[in-house]
């Protein structure tokens, strides 16, 4: 093959083709509309709306059990004789629905965050306009979001039911409102925690067992040593074993702020000295699962 041969083959290969791809002049939608969009993708994902129908099944499943039960409550409230106020406390429903609120977030965190990282797509969200702390954000109120939109619906349906049967309005709206800043502690605490578990690992099992193990063995944990406390006489520990477990922190915080029955031995939950020792925990915890965020997605974003 003689060199102008070789040379026209060479620019036959070269050639560059136009298939038609154009340059984009519409509007830059910028930071606060990706953080928006990764939100609400987050929020709706948690119920799984916008996925498949398995993914649904779980989370819908839960809210049904947190709903239904709420609606049976009611409806024990209105049939008892003499009845003038629900049978269950608003800030005592999600203590006693514990468990389906935990099995929520540990299905739910791993979701959020754990696909990202197993898939390694987080590099991708941060060669867009947007920030570390925009994911951490918007990861992290989702969860909270999808938490409080599950512990807040039935409150609201007790709420409901106790105007159709005539209570007093004024002391169920009061505690109605104590309800939902408990529920709503309750879900940021749980949410940051959840989510810091979850982020640990982009394997999804491994971050559902670390979630559940978290909210589930330190209760059984605090729980067991309290009431071995209280059976030997030693009271006064039972208020500060509660620390150390993150359903009884919410549970001394609204003992001591929100007019809540406790849950620990005898009833006894921290006065009001105790419970800023509970609150400083809990807006700790809070802050701290933000900043472990930050400092792991800082790493993985790279």
């Amino acid at each position: 093959m003689s060199t102008e041969t070789k040379a026209a083959a060479g620019r036959d290969a070269s050639r560059i083709h136009n298939i038609g791809y154009r340059s984009y002049d519409g509007p830059r939608l910028g930071r606060a509309y990706a953080r928006r969009s990764l939100f609400s993708q987050t929020l709706r994902g948690s119920f799984g709306l916008g996925r498949s129908a398995k993914s649904k099944v779980l989370p819908m499943l839960l809210f049904g059990v947190m709903a239904l039960v709420a609606a049976i409550l009611v409806a024990v409230s209105m049939a008892a004789p003499d009845a003038s106020k629900l049978v269950v406390k608003y800030t005592s429903y999600a203590i006693y629905l514990q468990a389906v609120i935990g099995l929520f977030i540990a299905a739910q965190a791993p979701q959020a965050v754990s696909r990202d990282l197993r898939f390694k797509s987080v590099p991708l969200y941060f060669s867009r306009p947007i920030e570390h702390a925009d994911y951490v954000v918007a990861k992290f109120a989702a969860t909270a979001s999808a938490l409080f939109i599950l512990t807040g619906a039935p409150l609201l349906i007790l709420y409901v039911g106790s105007l159709l049967a005539k209570f007093d309005f004024a002391d169920q709206t009061k505690w109605f409102g104590q309800g939902l800043v408990s529920v709503a502690l309750l879900s940021v605490l749980f949410a940051g925690l959840g989510l810091v578990m979850a982020a640990l690992t982009p394997r999804r099992g491994f971050g559902v067992a670390a979630v559940i193990a978290l909210l589930t063995i330190t209760y059984g944990a605090v729980s067991t040593v309290q009431a071995i406390a209280w059976e030997t006489g030693s009271e006064g520990a039972v208020q500060w074993l509660g620390l150390f477990s993150p359903i009884t922190l919410i549970d001394g915080v609204q003992t001591a702020f929100l007019g809540a029955t406790s849950a620990f031995p005898g009833g006894e939950g921290p006065g009001a000295g105790v419970g800023v020792v509970y609150l400083i925990v809990v807006l700790a915890l809070v802050a701290g699962s933000y900043a472990v965020l930050m400092r792991r997605y800082r790493r993985v974003g790279l």
